[in-house]
């Protein structure tokens, strides 16, 4: 069988779950005529930056959880830049650098691989309702009805994250050299 450049992996990769990735993507967002485009822009760069791409078993599953890493990474990058958030007062360390610097860039990336990390060790239940607020941008009332929980409960959940959230943050501006 012959190799396939990356380029052409690329396209028929696009050609075939584009149009099924564009939805995946806009069904996930708060502003999706805005962030569609640009997020899909940069799960095909991921797609781009893979080593062996023919290693790939299934593009399909592969996409789609590239593009859940770039949404979840997307979702903290609003969350730390909400109203909520603000009150808080996230450390000065992560600053938006509105040059394209590629060093503050990629230490941005770290930042956020570890907040995913993180996230993740969270209860299922407070990192289910932080996704459902900042992701799905549903009411508090809507998720307590989708886990089953008072409001109230779904304020701890996410006063809970946010906090976490916050500590990871300054423990991490502690350990920076």
């Amino acid at each position: 069988m012959p190799k396939v450049s990356k380029q052409a992996f690329l396209t028929a990769v696009e050609k075939t779950h584009g149009r099924e990735l564009r939805r995946f993507l806009a069904a996930r967002l708060r502003n999706a005529a805005a962030d569609t485009p640009d997020l899909m822009q940069e799960v095909y760069l991921r797609l781009l930056r893979v080593p062996d791409h023919e290693a790939i078993r299934n593009p399909q599953a592969y996409l789609f959880t590239v593009a859940s890493h770039v949404l979840h990474q997307h979702t903290l990058r609003q969350s730390m830049t909400s109203p909520s958030a603000a009150r808080l007062e996230p450390s000065p360390e992560i600053q938006w650098v509105a040059n394209s610097d590629p060093a503050a860039e990629a230490e941005l990336d770290e930042v956020f691989v570890e907040l995913e990390r993180s996230l993740q060790r969270l209860s299922p239940k407070v990192y289910a309702a932080l996704i459902l607020s900042r992701c799905d941008g549903m009411t508090l009332k809507e998720i307590a009805d989708r886990l089953g929980v008072s409001r109230q409960m779904v304020k701890k959940y996410l006063a809970k994250a946010l906090i976490d959230i916050r500590q990871r943050l300054h423990e991490m501006s502690q350990d920076a050299p």
